[in-house]
């Protein structure tokens, strides 16, 4: 991560510490930067999110990967951040496509209806599958490599060093390398992003890749890895039953409570090689 786009994801922030014992202490802190963002395509707006500033590029075209809008490098021509204004503050971005074709009435109507109540339910699920087809990937992974995934993860995390209040993804290759790793304060977002340097890096699909994920593991998480076409999702965390639920739909092995010696493996088992 550049030094540049460290500083936008932080703001020193004044604060008092208590202590049962003594005496209060002024004192400043480091946390997370959140300010929204607004995705237009083609001078239209679709979307606004929550995120820490930082990445937007691939922010974007992470979100279009995952709406169905976008699946080739040659689909974007563009992607322009809006000039700084006072309005603004720069928090603008418009997507000039490139072959893609835009079902406008799909994409504003999905966006705006999943940010206020959330996805659910099998209709849900059934509409995620008519974009999306179940991943078809046989590769198997030592669980050895899944097991050092971790602390991978924690060492490569800058910011969150800083603050302690940034979720992260990153994707892995098979053995183990890291190829990308990016925070925001919304889990959501940093996958985005790391699907969007996919698109914009010509290295989409994922299908020979594994994601590992900070927190826990909703049904968002499972459907935006299968647009990555990745098989292999893991989380420090929990699952949550429609996650289970979709990853045995979608084919992908969905691992969970990746902690120390132990993992929990609740779906397609037969890509972790047996000892």
């Amino acid at each position: 991560m550049s030094t540049e786009a460290a500083e936008s994801e932080v703001m020193r922030v004044s604060m008092s510490r208590l202590h049962r014992h003594g005496k209060p202490e002024l004192l400043e802190d480091t946390t997370a930067r959140e300010e929204p963002l607004e995705i237009r395509v083609e001078g239209r707006s679709v979307a606004v999110v929550m995120r820490t500033p930082g990445h937007d590029a691939e922010l974007t075209a992470g979100f279009l990967v995952t709406e169905g809008v976008v699946q080739k490098p040659r689909d974007v021509l563009e992607i322009t951040q809006c000039p700084v204004t006072t309005d603004s503050k720069g928090n603008i971005v418009d997507v000039l496509l490139g072959s893609a074709v835009v079902n406008w009435d799909s994409l504003t109507r999905h966006v705006f209806s999943a940010s206020s109540c959330g996805l659910c339910g099998k209709t849900s699920i059934d509409s995620v599958f008519q974009k999306f087809q179940p991943v078809t990937s046989d590769w198997r992974v030592s669980p050895e490599v899944i097991w050092s995934l971790p602390e991978k993860l924690r060492a490569a995390q800058e910011t969150f060093s800083k603050t302690g209040g940034l979720h992260a993804s990153a994707i892995f290759d098979l053995e183990g390398n890291l190829v990308v790793l990016r925070e925001d304060v919304g889990r959501h977002n940093a996958l985005d992003k790391v699907l969007g340097y996919g698109l914009l890096n010509g290295l989409l699909p994922f299908d020979r890749h594994l994601l590992l994920v900070s927190g826990r593991v909703s049904f968002e998480i499972i459907q935006k890895a299968l647009a990555g076409g990745i098989g292999l999702v893991a989380a420090i965390s929990a699952p949550s039953s429609l996650a289970v639920e979709f990853a045995e739909t979608a084919n992908q092995t969905l691992v969970g409570f990746l902690r120390g010696s132990t993992m929990n493996v609740y779906t397609h088992p037969r890509r972790l090689k047996q000892a």
